[in-house]
């Protein structure tokens, strides 16, 4: 480790450790009689007076402002729930924005909500959001992992506009949250609103620029609390029925498939619990977004789906991975691709937090084709523990070992992390062994990996910089890496400038950096080197617009390459009903080819637009193209157009319909999907999809040879699921 990082992170630890930290003091009173949940704020509970907050502040874009947009909180407690009751006044209530939509798919609109630590420790968050018309969105916000946005928590919301803006209440059940039960439980919670038309958010406490959200809570003290040790069981039944096209005039015996299975959760005590799944149900209800698959490098990411993996996954992230990393997870559970059961523990004793996670993957041992499995009926089992010791808010100390058998081979991996905040400084490194033999047996192989990061972060100036290295033996079937082989090193340096609001209301800030990252790359032979000066434009109605150009070199195959892209995003919910994204590129590429390679000019042009003309209607139609050239002729190598549309219509906040259509023109394939859902809150669901996929096929007298002939139908299939949630 560089001594300059060495030494910044022994002097975060004393800070941390030595620290006294002064936060505003809540103490909600205890409710007698219940509200109700309707986004009335006409309750017994709600008519004393509101909380003296002081001012809400800025925090994004902005830092350290104020909003003539006033906003009330009330809050209550019993034994079996927290309330909390928002007044939301706007000086132009017409322009507040609020859609009719699917949980999580709110963002674009006005929203309130807070963070709540239930725990109290400055670990972890949960980050609750309301629009006006009472949708959902959640996050589950931790100091390893950030913001994860998957998990779907069990809590009640209700919403509704008024002559004066929004008002919105919110029940969250003390069986939802974790916490240190007793006569006295301290939790932390923040409370925040969001703006839509300006692109403005602002929070209560303030969250200075560099800080982080969780050492910004205020505290929060209730009296006498147990939270009860339930057990949740979510029984659940699917069926699916599939055809495949046998003929040009028809298709084949029809493949069905009916299921059952069953999860639970127990809770062990009030701050940890224990989950598992027998036989679960995996189906993926929402389609994985279509991107251009052609000329990649690197394998490209889709984000986990799956509601046992989701929840509590931020527990068994490491620090420094993500972003611009080498490492984007290292635990990414898609990875489990076909599990036959699942089991997972997380929680917290005092300052240590833990988690444990195991599952057998009964994908590898199938038999496709006629090519022999010699691993068939054989399960992959994955195991996977995790420990972190607090050290103070968003600081800890952690540790991690995973292990994936198969056959005679096992990939085993342990390590150590760190991550330390204090102010508007932070360090974190990371430091990984892994051990593997193949699983037919033979040589076995072993590499060590990890990295350093340090950010300094204030409202005019951050910078941030990121050493790693990962062995070319280097392998950890847990996680999303994208190579081996690297050691590598970038720095991003980037000044704020915060126009005149008074002559320039429509420009909010302007952000000129660079980003520089130089490495060894020993797969590839060379050093691959880029820079990328840019310029950013945050603007209202959550505009942006970014300017910037990269150039370098890149290795591929022994051959070093001169790379460049000049590059234009774009933003903006230009009004209350359609929202526009663009962007384009162009400039020298590789056409990655294993055996001969060989440099070209590339192309991109993106365009997305969504159309919200009613409350419950909604469109979005998005455009990807990619063009690619022979450098030394101009030959067109490649063109490809990806188009996705989807269209939602929300009956209600529980019942929507959804009908999809994605177009790839390098797989000559049309994808149907569309979609009925009914869900009355996580783990109580029924859905209802029918899928085609529509491809180029020509019959050759024996057999439908792909790519070539008119589109027909492929494939075509039906699903139904159904789940239960109960707790006992």
């Amino acid at each position: 480790m560089p001594s300059l990082v060495a030494g910044t992170a022994l002097a975060l630890a004393a800070a941390t450790a030595t620290g006294a930290e002064d936060r505003p003091r809540l103490e909600p009173a205890r409710a007698t009689e219940p509200p109700r949940i309707d986004g009335r704020l006409d309750d017994a509970v709600w008519r004393g007076p509101a909380l003296a907050l002081g001012d809400w502040v800025t925090y994004n874009p902005l830092s350290g402002e104020t909003l003539p947009q006033r906003t009330e909180v009330r809050v209550a407690y019993d034994d079996r729930y927290l309330y909390f009751a928002f007044h939301c006044e706007d000086p132009e209530p017409a322009g507040v924005r609020g859609t009719l939509s699917r949980r999580d798919d709110l963002w674009n609109d006005d929203w309130v909500g807070l963070s709540l630590d239930s725990v109290g420790n400055g670990q972890s968050s949960y980050d609750l959001f309301v629009n006006p018309l009472g949708v959902q969105g959640d996050i589950l916000n931790s100091a390893s992992a950030g913001e994860n946005t998957a998990p779907d928590f069990v809590w009640d919301s209700g919403g509704r506009l008024t002559e004066q803006g929004y008002d919105v209440e919110i029940r969250v059940p003390l069986t939802t949250v974790r916490f240190v039960s007793g006569p006295e439980v301290r939790m932390r919670v923040l409370f925040w609103r969001r703006v839509s038309r300006l692109g403005i958010s602002v929070s209560w406490p303030e969250v200075p620029a560099g800080r982080s959200l969780l050492e910004c809570h205020a505290a929060m003290q209730l009296g006498s609390l147990e939270r009860p040790l339930t057990l949740e069981l979510i029984p659940t039944a699917t069926y699916s029925r599939r055809e495949t096209r046998a003929t040009p005039e028809g298709f084949g015996p029809a493949r069905s498939d009916p299921d059952l299975g069953i999860s639970f959760k127990y809770g062990l005590t009030s701050s940890a619990t224990i989950e598992g799944t027998v036989n679960p149900d995996f189906s993926q209800v929402e389609s994985d977004a279509f991107q251009v698959e052609v000329n990649q490098r690197f394998p490209l990411f889709f984000s986990e789906k799956r509601p046992f993996f989701m929840e509590g996954l931020g527990t068994f992230e490491l620090a420094g991975v993500g972003g611009d990393a080498v490492m984007r997870t290292a635990v990414h559970t898609r990875r489990i691709v076909d599990p036959a059961w699942g089991a997972k523990t997380t929680g917290s004793a005092g300052r240590l937090g833990f988690g444990v996670l195991a599952a057998g993957d009964e994908a590898p041992g199938r038999q496709l084709g006629e090519e022999p499995n010699p691993f068939a009926g054989e399960r992959k089992e994955f195991f996977v523990g995790r420990g972190q010791l607090e050290l103070g808010p968003s600081s800890y100390v952690g540790a991690l070992v995973a292990d994936t058998e198969l056959g005679s081979g096992h990939n085993r991996v342990a390590g150590a992390d760190f991550s330390l905040r204090r102010g508007n400084h932070r360090a974190s490194a990371t430091f990984l062994a892994t051990a593997t033999r193949a699983p037919e047996g033979g040589a076995a192989a072993s590499g060590l990996g990890g990295g350093v990061y340090y950010e300094y972060a204030t409202r005019p100036l951050v910078l941030i910089s990121q050493l790693e290295h990962y062995d070319r033996g280097f392998q950890m079937d847990t996680a999303f890496l994208s190579q081996v082989g690297i050691t590598q090193g970038w720095l991003y340096l980037g000044p704020s400038f915060y126009p005149d609001a008074e002559k320039l209301p429509w420009l909010k800030r302007i952000n000129p950096f660079v980003f520089a990252r130089y490495g060894r790359d020993r797969i590839q032979g060379g050093d691959p080197w880029i820079v990328v000066p840019a310029i950013r434009f945050n603007l209202t109605r959550q505009g942006f617009v970014r300017i910037d150009t990269v150039f370098g070199e890149e290795p591929w195959l022994g051959q070093t390459y001169r790379i460049s892209n000049t590059r234009i995003f774009a933003e903006a919910q230009l009004t209350r009903w359609l929202y526009v994204n663009a962007r384009v590129g162009r400039g020298r590429s590789i056409f990655y080819d294993a055996v001969d390679p060989f440099p070209g000019r590339q192309r991109n042009y993106y365009a997305e637009l969504r159309l919200q003309p009613s409350a419950r209607l909604g469109q979005s139609l998005g455009f990807d193209r990619v063009e690619f050239d022979r450098a030394d002729g101009g030959e067109r190598v490649f063109t490809v157009n990806v188009l996705n549309s989807r269209t939602t219509f929300q009956l209600d906040r529980r019942f929507s319909l959804r009908g999809i259509v994605q177009y790839d023109s390098s797989r000559n394939r049309v994808l149907l999907d569309f979609l009925a859902s009914w869900e009355l809150l996580p783990g109580t669901v029924a859905y209802a999809g029918y899928g085609s996929s529509l491809e180029r096929l020509e019959w050759d007298g024996e057999s439908l040879r792909p790519g070539r002939g008119r589109y027909r139908a492929a494939e075509r299939g039906f699903f139904f699921k159904a789940s239960y949630i109960h707790r006992f």
